[in-house]
């Protein structure tokens, strides 16, 4: 459901300041546009996801037998204890943290790989290369961008299952950092959660691809080429 809320609104935000910036300007600075409209789409996104996102982590991170493990009991629970929980917006900041920068890096990083790719690697026109290959460049480019995000979103993702915690309950997130250690916070778990990202968002961008070149799209990203009537290139 976020997922379906923040593609839809990253292509409104990205619309929206392109048009704002102008043909040149949009033209020289798709970056910055890429990552501020990731950044306004996902901000809207997780006020959304908030409440579901506390439910889980509620479920996953109780002692077994103190808290129901269906969803409406849960949900009920958590609503009805919300001056302790902070249900449902108490998560959000975190939240925030978390996935702000990693759907920045996701979106900035796999475009700016793809064009890589094409400019130093397969430097022949792209529609050169087979649609395996094509497919292939994708799927590298989105696990480079998801090495990226997991290593950007750790600290927050960490800090958002320990304040879950019923050993936590009560505390700041500055005082649960302090004692799991901020180094912790960086590195435990990293390995794991580098494996497990890097493949799923090589995976969803493969997945997204593939879809677009069944329907005779075409794979997302090549070199950079700008159309703005202000530029040579």
């Amino acid at each position: 459901y976020q997922r379906r809320v923040h593609g839809g609104l990253y292509e409104l935000f990205k619309d929206t300041y392109m048009n704002l910036a102008g043909e040149h300007n949009a033209c020289n600075y798709t970056g910055p546009i890429w990552l501020a409209a990731s950044a306004s789409a996902e901000f809207f996104a997780d006020m959304a996801l908030c409440p579901m996102e506390m439910v889980k982590v509620k479920v996953q991170t109780s002692p077994k037998g103190t808290f129901p493990t269906d969803f409406s009991p849960a949900l009920a629970q958590m609503s009805a204890n919300r001056a302790t929980t902070g249900f449902p917006f108490g998560s959000v900041v975190p939240l925030w943290s978390r996935q702000i920068p990693y759907t920045m890096a996701k979106f900035f990083f796999f475009e700016r790989v793809v064009q890589l790719f094409y400019s130093h690697v397969f430097t022949q026109p792209k529609n050169s290369y087979s649609k395996g290959t094509q497919l292939g460049i994708t799927f590298a480019s989105g696990y480079i961008a998801g090495v990226i995000c997991a290593i950007v979103s750790h600290p927050a993702d960490t800090l958002v299952s320990l304040k879950g915690k019923p050993a936590n309950v009560g505390k700041s997130y500055g005082e649960i950092a302090s004692k799991f250690g901020y180094g912790n916070l960086f590195t435990k778990g990293l390995g794991t959660r580098i494996l497990m990202i890097g493949t799923l968002t090589g995976l969803q961008w493969w997945i997204y691809d593939s879809f677009k070149t069944a329907f005779g799209m075409g794979t997302t990203g090549g070199k950079m080429i700008c159309h703005c009537s202000k530029c040579e290139h």
